[in-house]
């Protein structure tokens, strides 16, 4: 058949389509199109035989267009698909419309089921009715269906038979001025959610259990109807402040959340925006973001839409009041501003604040408050279960058109991203992409893309390839510390091989013990005697997914403020990772302590004594290995006092050790290191040996270079003994 016009509207307002009653036997009631969408029917002689009379809605509903041609047959429902209860979302056909009498809801269920009984209805199909003489326009939300014969309820598909016997539940439009009264009044409630929404289309991965906590927290009061939550002596949540690392999905959280809900688009502010040099104008811009919401709260009360603002950096414009020392204070004047908006005078109980920062220590703790940015949840670093969420909704159009070959598994590649954000694994899945393009690209005089590139797939080695190049922000100080062992670890020592040992008990203990997530190791011992070397090889045999070194050399130059804050920036950046480690090179230089004088920082000091004793956050477990040269410094600060543990790295004092240094080493040939070995055993100085390894690895290369490597060798260790 061909879809055309209901023949007027009148007949259109009822529901129906009609056919030409030559097309279609006086029994039949129903028919489905296309084998999908159900309809009650009607038959009037005014429809052109072949046509399909349709409404406007019913197009809408089943995506059709006018001259269309369609197949039908015949629909017969069972038994189970009659509607036990029926949820209708009221608003109006025009929304310049404007109803002062509220609707009664018992009156408004019995026209409904008089004019609409028997008819088959569908969930997101809308109706139109008249009710009072004006145009309502009813959508179908949830259909609850009864098995007639056992009574029982049953799940079944979106659709059903309206019986006089179905209970009616009216929700309303937040965007219109609709009040109800009557039996079922108390029971009307905004539909705050879409009809028919589907969470997995939010398309966040690894945010679950905080996306459920933020809809517990701030939506489902919204849910219930207005006189429930009156009774209740209650108001709804105004603010959510979604913190955390960059990268991790709070501005991606914060704008789906709109398009889940059931409301006006919201407001979208990037914190510096509101920021303006005239004098006065910051402040009326934040006005302005209030603005609507006071006018339909005015107009509407508690029956008013929910109007969002998201507001991204929020540290921009909201620090600590009295913290700019810019003489203007605008930046006051703004958190003042908005302070006033949320929670002031004129109280506004149809509005979300959603904040978002990286910084939520530099927030003025007024607008933290209940009443306020009540709710604070932290977006943090996803999990392994998250990680392969993530990676499945940024390669399901790859997946969907079979890009990816099938030795690459999402959860191997999951495991191997430990403390990735959302943001980091979108550019790993790209640099592995570009390994892919890469293979099917000519390169010549100009780069052409191969003729088979309709082959292209992303292989496992792709994302091992980009593993290399991407590296997480809150990852492992590689670099940095394979600096450090850059020689090794020379187990001159038995004493060596005990201290690694130990490390590795101290790696175990944070790792598997519930009762000390905090693990404090000082290694000290003399200068160039290994310390460093020894605690970057223990946090990195460790292989905790976050491990970053604190050095005086990446803080030449540094003011004590500075200083404070990167320490304390590393640390909290090391509670942010389930397992993390942080090395400590050299206290006493960061400390800028100096023996003329002498003086050090108490500024570094007082904040080393809090952080070394601070446990991290539940669920987060951290080890710390500092090394010092001046152990009784550190004393004498109470400093050592803060450490857990403390292990003595000694320095090379016997000839064996030497003797295996230089095995290690290799600079000298068999010969040439006996040779040594003995000069060294016979001299007077033989048993006055006492060089850090760092040392005597310099003296050993340096002495390689000479002709005479022995004696320069032994004059040069004999020089150093008689210091």
């Amino acid at each position: 058949m061909k879809v055309i016009r209901c023949p007027d509207e009148t007949l259109a307002r009822t529901n129906l389509v009609f056919l030409n009653p030559n097309d279609i036997h006086p029994n039949v009631r129903y028919i489905i199109v296309d084998d999908f969408h159900a309809f009650s029917i009607g038959v009037d002689a005014k429809v052109t035989p072949g046509g399909l009379g349709t409404s406007a809605l019913h197009r809408k509903l089943a995506g059709l267009s006018l001259n269309q041609d369609v197949r039908i047959r015949t629909f017969e429902p069972s038994k189970e698909l009659f509607i036990a209860r029926l949820t209708l979302q009221v608003s109006f056909l025009k929304k310049s419309t404007v109803a002062t009498d509220p609707f009664d809801t018992d009156q408004l269920s019995s026209l409904f089921i008089k004019w609409f009984n028997t008819q088959v209805l569908t969930v997101g199909q809308s109706i139109l009715m008249d009710y009072r003489g004006i145009d309502l326009l009813l959508e179908v939300t949830n259909i609850d269906l009864v098995d007639l014969g056992s009574k029982q309820e049953i799940a079944g598909p979106k659709r059903g038979i309206l019986m006089e016997k179905t209970g009616i539940r009216f929700t309303k439009d937040g965007d219109y001025p609709i009040k109800f009264v009557g039996s079922e009044a108390n029971s009307v409630a905004k539909e705050i959610i879409k009809p028919n929404f589907n969470f997995s289309e939010l398309g966040i991965g690894g945010l679950d259990d905080e996306f459920s906590n933020i809809f517990r927290r701030a939506f489902v009061s919204r849910i219930f109807p207005p006189s429930i939550v009156e009774k209740m002596g209650i108001q709804h949540v105004k603010g959510i402040l979604l913190y955390g690392p960059p990268g991790t999905g709070k501005t991606l959280m914060a704008r789906q959340i709109g398009k889940m809900l059931n409301s006006r688009e919201p407001l979208i502010v990037n914190g510096p925006e509101i920021l303006n040099k005239f004098v006065g104008q910051s402040e009326e811009n934040v006005r302005k973001l209030f603005a609507p919401a006071e006018a339909e709260y005015k107009a509407k009360g508690e029956e008013s839409g929910l109007h969002i603002i998201i507001f991204d950096e929020l540290d921009a414009i909201c620090k600590q009041r009295g913290s700019k020392n810019d003489g203007t204070g605008t930046g006051d004047s703004i958190v003042n501003q908005l302070l006033s908006k949320m929670d002031g005078v004129d109280q506004l109980n149809n509005i979300l604040i959603i904040g978002m920062t990286n910084r939520m220590d530099m927030i003025d703790e007024a607008l933290l408050r209940p009443g306020r940015l009540e709710i604070h949840m932290e977006i943090n670093l996803p999990d392994e279960k998250g990680r392969v969420q993530i990676l499945n909704v940024h390669t399901q159009k790859m997946r969907k058109y079979d890009l990816l070959e099938p030795d690459v598994d999402l959860k191997e590649i999951a495991a191997l991203t430990k403390n990735f954000s959302g943001a980091e694994i979108a550019g790993l899945i790209k640099s592995a992409s570009s390994f892919a393009f890469n293979r099917h690209v000519k390169i010549g005089d100009n780069a052409q893309v191969a003729q088979d590139f309709d082959k292209i797939k992303i292989a496992r080695s792709d994302f091992i390839h980009a593993l290399e190049e991407v590296r997480p922000a809150f990852g492992v100080a590689e670099t940095e510390l394979q600096q450090c062992v850059a020689n090794g670890i020379i187990k001159f020592h038995y004493s060596i091989e005990r201290i690694l040992n130990d490390g590795q008990l101290y790696v175990d203990q944070v790792r598997n013990s519930a009762r000390t997530p905090l693990v404090s190791v000082l290694l000290h011992g003399p200068v160039g005697s290994g310390k460093t070397a020894l605690a970057s090889t223990i946090a990195m045999t460790s292989e905790f997914p976050f491990i970053k070194l604190i050095s005086p050399e990446s803080m030449v130059g540094f003011t004590e403020q500075a200083k404070m804050g990167t320490i304390s920036k590393i640390f909290n950046d090391a509670y942010k990772s389930p397992l993390s480690v942080v090395v400590i090179d050299s206290i006493e230089r960061l400390l800028d302590w100096v023996s003329i004088g002498p003086r050090f920082s108490n500024i570094v000091l007082q904040t080393l004594l809090v952080l070394l004793k601070k446990p991290p956050p539940k669920g987060h477990k951290l080890l710390i290995l500092a090394t010092t040269s001046q152990k009784s410094i550190l004393e004498q600060m109470e400093l050592i006092d803060a450490f857990n543990s403390s292990i003595y790295v000694p320095n090379v004092t016997a000839v064996s050790s030497i003797d295996t240094v230089l095995r290690d080493l290799g600079s000298f040939d068999d010969s040439q290191r006996q040779e040594a070995v003995r000069a060294i055993t016979t001299s007077d100085y033989g048993n006055k040996i006492s060089i850090g390894i760092k040392k005597l690895i310099y003296m050993i290369e340096m002495a390689a270079q000479d002709i005479e490597k022995v004696e320069k060798l032994t004059t040069t260790i004999e020089e150093e003994s008689r210091k």
